[in-house]
C-alpha cells in the first residue's frame, strides 16, 4: 500500500513542498520514521526533531520548516491530518464474509445488505442489523436490539436486549452494554432487587472501549450521544445521559442519573457521583472527583498532586487538622477584632 505525497496531500486538503511523486507506504514518528514513512509536527516543542528525522516527508502547520527536511505537506493541524491518514493505512481486514456457520440466528432477524456474522455469534429473535454491520466472533446480541448502518462489534461484545445502537459505532471487544443498573432497597431481611426497566440508546458514530460497560436505565433509558468517544474500562451507570461529542477516557467511572453536556471531556480515573447536572464544555482532569454540579464551561481539578511520600505524608497530617485550624483562626480573628475595637474606643 503506496501512496504518493500529492494523493495524501488532496486527502488532507494540504500542499506539497518538495516531490508530489515521493511514495509513502507508512505513517511513523519524527524519531523512527524511514524515507518511505510520512510522520507529523504538531506541537512546537518537537521543533528540533525535523534536523534529524529521516522521515520521507513531515505534515507541518507552517511552511518555513519545510526546508528542514526531504518533503512536506503544509496543513492547517497536522494532528488532524494524521487521523485522517490513519484511515488510508490502517490494514485491518474482513477475517470472514457473509454469516459463519456456527451462528445461531433466530427466525425473524432482520439482516442488511453485506452483514458479517463471525463464529459462536448469538443474534435473539427481534434483531434488527443495518446494512455493512459486522458482528466479531462470539458476541451475543439480546432480544430487540437494533444496530443501525456500518456499525462493528469486536469479539466477545455483549448487547443486552431493547438497545439501541447507531450508525458508524464501533464497540469493542468485552463492553457489555445494556446490564442490569446498581439498584436495590434497604430492608430489614436484606436488598430487594429493583428491575431495570429502560434501556440504552446508543447515538451515531459513537465509540466505546474495550471492558467498558453502560447500564440500562431503571425506568427511562441510558443515553449516549452523537459522535461521544468512550475509553476502555469505564463505568457509566443506570440513566446516565452524555451530550454529543464527549470523550471519557479510561477507568472513569459515572454514577446513576447524572447528565453531561456536549463537548465535555473527562480524563481518566475520574469519578462523578450521582444525579449531578454538567453543563456543556465542561473539561475535568485526571483522578479528580465531581461531587456537585458544574453549570459555567471550563477545566476543573480536584485532588492532591504528586510529590515525594515522606513530604505527602506530613502535608496529608496537616489536612487532618484543617479543621481545628480553621476554628483556631476564627478564634484569632474574634480576638483581633475585639482588641481592634477596643484600641479605637480610647
Amino acid at each position: 500500500m503506496a501512496f504518493t505525497l500529492s494523493e495524501l496531500a488532496q486527502f488532507v486538503d494540504g500542499s506539497v513542498v518538495g516531490n508530489p511523486d515521493h511514495l509513502i507506504e507508512k505513517l511513523g514518528t519524527l524519531d523512527d520514521a524511514d524515507g518511505s514513512a510520512l510522520s507529523f509536527l504538531a506541537n512546537p516543542k518537537y521543533r528540533n526533531k525535523l534536523d534529524s528525522t529521516q522521515a520521507g516527508a513531515v505534515l507541518l502547520r507552517q511552511a518555513e520548516h519545510a526546508p528542514l527536511v526531504n518533503n512536506a505537506i503544509i496543513v492547517a493541524n497536522p494532528y488532524l491530518a494524521f487521523a485522517q491518514l490513519t484511515h488510508k493505512f490502517v490494514k485491518r481486514a474482513h477475517t470472514w464474509t457473509g454469516i459463519h456457520d456456527s451462528a445461531v440466528i433466530a427466525d425473524d432477524v432482520v439482516l442488511g445488505e453485506n452483514v458479517r456474522i463471525g463464529p459462536n455469534v448469538v443474534i435473539e429473535k427481534g434483531v434488527v442489523l443495518g446494512d455493512e454491520v459486522e458482528i466479531g466472533a462470539s458476541s451475543v446480541v439480546g432480544a430487540n436490539v437494533r444496530i443501525g448502518n456500518n456499525s462493528r462489534l469486536a469479539a466477545n461484545v455483549t448487547i443486552y436486549y431493547d438497545v439501541i445502537i447507531g450508525d458508524n459505532c464501533l464497540l469493542h471487544s468485552g463492553a457489555v452494554i445494556g446490564a442490569d443498573g446498581f439498584g436495590f432497597a434497604p430492608s430489614a431481611q436484606g436488598w430487594t432487587k429493583i428491575m431495570q426497566l429502560g434501556a440504552v440508546i446508543v447515538g451515531n458514530k459513537v465509540e466505546i472501549g474495550a471492558n467498558t460497560t453502560i447500564d440500562r436505565g431503571a425506568i427511562e433509558d441510558t443515553r449516549i450521544g452523537n459522535g461521544v468517544i468512550i475509553d476502555n474500562q469505564v463505568q457509566i451507570a443506570h440513566n446516565v445521559i452524555i451530550g454529543d461529542n464527549s470523550a471519557i477516557a479510561g477507568c472513569s467511572a459515572i454514577a446513576g442519573s447524572t447528565q453531561i453536556g456536549a463537548g465535555c471531556t473527562i480524563a481518566g480515573g475520574v469519578g462523578i457521583i450521582g444525579h449531578l447536572t454538567i453543563t456543556d464544555n465542561v473539561h475535568i482532569t485526571a483522578m479528580s472527583l465531581v461531587s456537585k454540579s458544574i453549570d459555567k464551561p471550563g477545566s476543573y481539578s480536584s485532588g492532591t498532586g504528586l510529590e515525594p511520600t515522606e513530604k505527602w505524608r506530613r502535608s496529608a497530617a496537616r489536612l487532618r487538622r484543617i479543621d481545628e485550624m480553621a476554628k483556631q483562626i476564627t478564634t484569632i480573628e474574634v480576638s483581633v477584632n475585639k482588641l481592634t475595637q477596643t484600641e479605637g474606643k480610647d
